[in-house]
């Protein structure tokens, strides 16, 4: 689903039942007004820095939070957290990693290349959907955005 309109979240989940999980947690609290859902990261990739199928979007035009699944087919979360950190367009979207992972060093890495909070995905429902509302709350009510850079 390709948008040119300034999304608030963009979901990073190859997981169809993770994606539809976190989507209708985010609706029932009214947190998913404007979330986009990709499924790799290269999916990931052109969106936020607007290339391919995302080319007629700007930018310019920053999600609020990216929520980032580290295992991802075509390229990989941590890859993905590279890039976006790497570049100056980009580097200001805070980077929720949302993942199964339990690997130690998927923690470290993450922390390094610049991730903003690192979140491992409760198995139960209920405590998935309650850490996902938790983080729509906290970043997209809470938390004060980076102003777009037109307001810079």
């Amino acid at each position: 689903m390709m948008t040119t309109n300034p999304v608030d979240i963009l979901l990073v989940e190859d997981n169809p039942q993770d994606a539809e999980m976190t989507i209708r947690a985010l609706k029932k609290y009214h947190l998913a007004n404007s979330v986009q859902h990709v499924t790799d990261g290269a999916e990931a990739l052109a969106y936020i820095f607007a290339t391919g199928a995302y080319s007629a979007r700007r930018v310019e035009d920053r999600p609020k939070v990216v929520l980032l699944d580290l295992k991802l087919p075509k390229v990989d979360g941590l890859e993905v957290l590279r890039k976006i950190k790497a570049d100056d367009r980009a580097r200001m979207i805070p980077v929720v990693v949302l993942t199964s992972s339990k690997e130690e060093e998927d923690v470290i890495q993450s922390y390094k290349l610049g991730a903003n909070s690192y979140v491992r995905k409760p198995v139960e429902f209920a405590k998935f959907t309650e850490a996902v509302v938790t983080l729509g709350l906290y970043w997209l009510l809470i938390n004060e955005s980076m102003p777009q850079p037109e307001a810079l």
